[in-house]
C-alpha cells in the first residue's frame, strides 16, 4: 500500500499485526462485541437519521410553499377634487416609508414644496386592476383638498393616484407567525453577503455544519458542563427555527447538527438561504410574531427590502442575534451598538468604504415608533378573517398567497386605538378598574369599516370584542321603536306618549314594571323628547302601541341578523348584540335608511395578480327616506339637549347624531352615533360582566368624543325629502313656536302634520325649556295651553 509517498508490503503489515500476541486475543474474544455494538449504534443512528430525514422533507416542503394571505389597508387615493389635506398625505407617505428629500429623483421619496404643494415619486405597484408605474407627480391642494395634480416625467397626468397600502398583517394559521415572502432574487446584495459576513461566512462551503465552529463550542460547552456557546451555521438556525424548541441540551445540539447536514443533503444552498431569509425570527409585536427580512422591513422601516439604506440593512442583520435583546425601539443603545459593530463587519469583507461607514454610524436608527405605524389590526385581521371564510376554504385563506385589499383607514385605526387606550387609562385613574373596550368605526356613505378595535390592547389578538363579545345594547334599540312608529304614519316628532307607569304580564304571569333610570316619571311629553331624555316608560308605551312584531321587523330591516326574542323587554334593549351588530344597524341609521351591508374587504386578488373576487356596494332603502330623516332629527336631539348633549359642542356642520346605551346596574356602556362622514359605536364592560358604575353617558360616550374630535371628520349633506318641511317647535312640549321664540328648535315634519299655531313667545319665555312635571305652576301652563284652545 502507498501511504505519503511510501511504499508498504500488505505481507509485511499482516505479518507485524500477528506478531503482536497481546493484540490478538483482543481481537478475536473482546473485538467481535464491540463490533456488534458499534453496528447496532450505527443502525439505531440510521433508524433515526431516517426519521429526522422523514420530519426535514415533510414540513420544510409544507413550510416553504405555503404562502399566507397579505392583508393591506384601503390604498390612499389622490384625485382632482378628493377632500384631503397636505398633512393627511405627508402621515400616509411617513407610514410608507417614504423620505423627504429636496430632490425626489427615486420611488419611494417625496418633496415638501411650499404650503398647498407636493411632490411625490410614488413607488411601482400592482392593484387589482393593473399596476401603477412609478412616477414623478406634483400636487397642489386647495382649501377644499386636492386642486390640480401635474405630471413631472412629461406623461399625461393621472386621473387617480394611489399611495401604497399598508401591510396590516398576514392570514398564517393558528401560529401567530407573520411574514412577506421574498424570492431570492429580490434581495438586496448587501443584504445577502452581509448576512453571510456576520452570521456564516463557511455557508458556501460548508455541508450544514462547522466543523471548526463546532470544536470551538464544543470545547467551551464541557468546560462549562452546559451549553453555553453555539457553533451554529445558518443552516443549523433555520433546522432550529423551523423544527427544533429553543432548550439548550447536548439532546438538541446534536439533533440541530444532524438535521442540518440531511437539510444540505436534500436542498440546495440556494433553497436553504431562500427559506432563511423568510423564516428567521426578528421581533414580536404583542401576538404577532415578525419572521423574515421581507416583513421585518416594512415593520421597522416601513419599506420594501429594496429600499432599505446600508445602516438599515446593518440593523436588521444584528437584530438576528437577538430581536428581544436588541430591540431598536425599547433597547435603542444596544440596538446602535450592535447596527454599528454589524456595520464595522460590512466595511471589514469591503461591503462599504471607510467614508460610507462614517456616515452610516452616524445615521439615527430610523426606525417607525408605534404611531408611525398606524394601528395594531388585531381585530381588524378577525373580521377580515371571518368574511373571507364566507367565499374561502381555510385553507385558500392561509396557504394560496391571496392578497387582500381591505377598507381599513391606518390612520382613523390607529387613533381609534389610542383613543380607547387612553381613556380607559383615565377611568382606571378614576378607580374604574379592569374595564375592556371595543370600538368600530365606518364610512356613512358605503359602510365601509375603517377601523376595528378589539380590546385595550389590540396588538396582543386573544379576545375579539368587537366581534364576538354578545352583550345587552340597552336604550341603544330604542332608535328601532321609534323608527318603526314614524313609518306607521300615525305619529309624528310632537305626536304625545305617554311616560307614565307600566305593567305587562310576562310569560309565567310574572308582572313586568319598567321604569325610567331617574325613578321617576314625567307624564305626557313628544315623541322626540321621550327618546332624547331615554325615558324607559315612554319607550314601552310606544311600543307596545306599535307592536312588537312590527320593532322587530324594523330591527331585521336596519341589518339585525341576531336572534331578536319577541318579548316586551326587547324594547328596552334585552337584546344582545356585538358592536359590529350594533354597527351595521347605526349604518343604515346614519345613512339615511339606505342600508349598506359592512364592508372590509374591497378586492382579493391573487399572487400572480388576478383579480379572484370584488365585493361591491349593495345598497338598497331598509327604510323610507321620511322616516329616516325624523328619525335622524330625534338623534339629534339627543345630542344637542338628552342624554348625549355634553357632544352638543361639536360642529354644527357635522349634524351629530347618536344614542346612549346603559344596561342593568350599569353593566354596559354604549354610544352609538354619527358625525359627518363618519359612524363609530363605542362599547366599555367587564369581560365578567360586573357592574362598573358607568352609564353610556359617562363611560362610551367621552370616548366617542375624543375619537371625532381627533379624526378628519368632513360634513356630508342631508337634503329633507321634498314632502317635508321644516317647523318651528317649543321643545319641552311639541307645540308651534315661532323662530323668534327663546330656545325653540326647527324640526321635520311631512306637509299636512305637525303642530298648528305658533304659541306666544311671551308664553315660552316664562317657563324652562324643560320645566319640572312637579312644578306648582305647571298645572297654570297646561290651563293657559287649554284656553287657547292647543
Amino acid at each position: 500500500m502507498v501511504h505519503s509517498g511510501i511504499t508498504v508490503s500488505s505481507d509485511w503489515c499482516s505479518d507485524r499485526i500477528f506478531l503482536l500476541p497481546s493484540l490478538r486475543p483482543r481481537f478475536l474474544g473482546v473485538g467481535p462485541w464491540v463490533i456488534w455494538v458499534g453496528v447496532l449504534v450505527l443502525s439505531a443512528v440510521a433508524v433515526y437519521a431516517a426519521y429526522l430525514d422523514h420530519t426535514i422533507i415533510a414540513r420544510f416542503e409544507s413550510r416553504r410553499w405555503s404562502l399566507p394571505a397579505q392583508v393591506y389597508s384601503r390604498p390612499l387615493e389622490l384625485g382632482v377634487g378628493e377632500v384631503v389635506d397636505r398633512d393627511q398625505v405627508v402621515r400616509a407617505l411617513q407610514r410608507a416609508g417614504y423620505r423627504a428629500t429636496a430632490r425626489p429623483d427615486t420611488p419611494g421619496t417625496y418633496q415638501v414644496d411650499g404650503q398647498h404643494r407636493l411632490v411625490i415619486h410614488v413607488r411601482a405597484l400592482s392593484f387589482w386592476d393593473g399596476p401603477q408605474p412609478a412616477r414623478r407627480i406634483r400636487i397642489r391642494f386647495d382649501e377644499t383638498g386636492i386642486a390640480e395634480l401635474t405630471a413631472l416625467d412629461g406623461e399625461a397626468a393621472p386621473a387617480l393616484l394611489r399611495l401604497d397600502p399598508e401591510l396590516i398583517g398576514s392570514l398564517y394559521g393558528s401560529d401567530g407567525e407573520d411574514r412577506v415572502l421574498v424570492r431570492l432574487n429580490e434581495v438586496p446584495q448587501a443584504l445577502l453577503l452581509g448576512l453571510l459576513a456576520v452570521e456564516d461566512r463557511q455557508f458556501s462551503r460548508h455541508v450544514g455544519i462547522d466543523p471548526g465552529a463546532v470544536l470551538r463550542a464544543a470545547l467551551s460547552n464541557i468546560r462549562a458542563g452546559r451549553i453555553v456557546q453555539g457553533g451554529s451555521t445558518l443552516t443549523q438556525q433555520l433546522v432550529k427555527n423551523l423544527f427544533l424548541d429553543s432548550d439548550r441540551t447536548f439532546r438538541r445540539k446534536f439533533d440541530e447538527a444532524l438535521m442540518a447536514v440531511l437539510l444540505e443533503w436534500h436542498y440546495t444552498k440556494a433553497e436553504i438561504l431562500e427559506t432563511y431569509l423568510n423564516e428567521v425570527y426578528l421581533g414580536q409585536q404583542a401576538g404577532r410574531a415578525i419572521h423574515g427580512f421581507g416583513l421585518a422591513s416594512a415593520y421597522y422601516f416601513g419599506k420594501p427590502l429594496s429600499e432599505l439604506e446600508i445602516q438599515e440593512t446593518a440593523l436588521l442583520v444584528g437584530l438576528v442575534k437577538g430581536p428581544s435583546y436588541y430591540h431598536p425601539l425599547r433597547q435603542p443603545e444596544r440596538a446602535r451598538s450592535r447596527r454599528d459593530t454589524v456595520l464595522g463587519v460590512f466595511a471589514e469583507v469591503g461591503l462599504l468604504d471607510q467614508a460610507t461607514f462614517e456616515v452610516a454610524r452616524s445615521r439615527p436608527l430610523g426606525v417607525r415608533t408605534a404611531a408611525q405605524r398606524g394601528g395594531a389590526y388585531g381585530a381588524a385581521l378577525g373580521l377580515v378573517r371571518a368574511h373571507l371564510l364566507r367565499d374561502y376554504s381555510q385553507d385558500d385563506v392561509i396557504a394560496e398567497g391571496l392578497r387582500i385589499y381591505t377598507t381599513i383607514n391606518p390612520e382613523v385605526q390607529g387613533q381609534a386605538e389610542r383613543v380607547l387606550r387612553r381613556n380607559l387609562d383615565r377611568l382606571a385613574q378614576q378607580g374604574k378598574k379592569d374595564l375592556q373596550g371595543a370600538i368600530v368605526v365606518t364610512d356613512v356613505l358605503t359602510g365601509a369599516v375603517q377601523a376595528v378595535v378589539g380590546g385595550r390592547d389590540d396588538a396582543a389578538g386573544g379576545f375579539n370584542r368587537a366581534l364576538t363579545a354578545r352583550r345587552p345594547i340597552g336604550s341603544l334599540v330604542k332608535p328601532a321603536v321609534y323608527l318603526a312608529a314614524l313609518e306607521s304614519g300615525r305619529y309624528t316628532l310632537v305626536s304625545t306618549v305617554r311616560d307614565e307607569p307600566v305593567a305587562v304580564k310576562v310569560a309565567g304571569g310574572t308582572i313586568w314594571r319598567p321604569g325610567n333610570a331617574s325613578g321617576r316619571f314625567h307624564g305626557e311629553e313628544p315623541l322626540f323628547q321621550a327618546l332624547a331624555q331615554s325615558h324607559n316608560a315612554a319607550t314601552v308605551h310606544l311600543g307596545l302601541e306599535v307592536g312588537i312584531p312590527r320593532i322587530v321587523q324594523t330591527l331585521r330591516n336596519l341589518g339585525v341578523n341576531a336572534d331578536i326574542p319577541q318579548v316586551p323587554a326587547v324594547l328596552l334593549g334585552t337584546l344582545e348584540l356585538s358592536p359590529i351588530d350594533v354597527a351595521q344597524m347605526y349604518q343604515t341609521l346614519a345613512g339615511g335608511g339606505i342600508h349598506a351591508p359592512l364592508q372590509i374587504i374591497r378586492e382579493v386578488v391573487s399572487p400572480s395578480g388576478q383579480p379572484l373576487r370584488r365585493y361591491p356596494l349593495d345598497l338598497h332603502q331598509a327604510a323610507s327616506p321620511e322616516a329616516a330623516a325624523l328619525l335622524h332629527a330625534a338623534m339629534r336631539q339627543v345630542v344637542l339637549r338628552g342624554t348625549a348633549r355634553s357632544a352638543a359642542g361639536l360642529p354644527s356642520s357635522w349634524e351629530a347624531a347618536g344614542k346612549t346605551g346603559t344596561t342593568d346596574e350599569q353593566r354596559d356602556a354604549w354610544f352609538a352615533g354619527y358625525a359627518g362622514n363618519r359612524m363609530a359605536v363605542v362599547w366599555v364592560g367587564r369581560d365578567d360582566n360586573t357592574p362598573m358604575g358607568l352609564s353610556g353617558s359617562s363611560g362610551a360616550l367621552p370616548i366617542w368624543l375624543d375619537l371625532m374630535r381627533n379624526s378628519d371628520v368632513h360634513p356630508i349633506p342631508r337634503v329633507l325629502p321634498d314632502s317635508m318641511a321644516l317647523r318651528w317647535v317649543e321643545p319641552a312640549t311639541g307645540r308651534a313656536a315661532g323662530p323668534e321664540c327663546a330656545g325653540a328648535i326647527e324640526l321635520p315634519f311631512q306637509q299636512g302634520t305637525g303642530p298648528g299655531n305658533p304659541v306666544p313667545c311671551a308664553l315660552t319665555e316664562r317657563w324652562a325649556v324643560h320645566p319640572d312635571e312637579n312644578s306648582p305652576v305647571q298645572h297654570l301652563r297646561q290651563w293657559w295651553q287649554d284656553l287657547l284652545g292647543r
